[in-house]
């Protein structure tokens, strides 16, 4: 059985948000592009915290049953790259994050608030 979008959205964020990742938003990328539904992007205060968040999304994605198709970035821990399918999941280090501002470069997509 697929798992969809938005159940493989919560469980990124419930792990994210377990992990205390910092300033957690999720973009809604339908109909801006077809790159995935929607992108997380949050960020650690360090590089121990940042593959910490990225070791717990994917322990829950894996024990969902979903598959996790690349990862990139995790050895440098500055930022990175899960790759969900319809879920990207962008984990930086403080540091990038304000430097790569992801958020304004994907500012035609509607920021989706999660309870």
């Amino acid at each position: 059985m697929a798992i969809s979008a938005k159940h493989l959205l919560e469980i990124a964020v419930d792990a994210a948000e377990d992990k205390k990742a910092m300033n957690l938003v999720v973009l809604d990328l339908q109909g801006v592009s077809l790159i995935a539904d929607y992108f997380v992007v949050c960020h650690g205060n360090s590089d121990t915290q940042v593959q910490a968040i990225t070791n717990e999304i994917r322990k829950r994605v894996h024990e969902a049953g979903a598959h996790i198709r690349g990862t990139e970035g995790f050895d440098s821990a500055r930022w990175v790259l899960l790759d969900l399918g319809d879920v990207i999941v962008h984990v930086f280090h403080r540091d990038e994050r304000e430097y790569y501002s992801i958020e304004k470069l994907w500012s035609d997509a509607k920021v989706v608030e999660m309870a």
